[in-house]
């Protein structure tokens, strides 16, 4: 279950990431998704541990 919370963050945090670049231009909106990925991922870690105690 923690790993399929994950997923779903950072694949979200990603979207957001791209439709913010995507402004700029493509190499933009690649970089940006891959940080919000990135970013997604150590926050779904971080929610996990505190609220679901995984």
């Amino acid at each position: 279950m923690a790993a399929i919370f994950v997923i779903i963050v950072s694949s979200v945090t990603g979207a957001i990431g791209w439709w913010i670049g995507e402004f700029f231009g493509f190499t933009a909106a690649l970089v940006l998704s891959t940080v919000a990925s990135v970013i997604g991922i150590y926050y779904a870690q971080r929610i996990n541990r505190e609220y679901f105690g995984y």
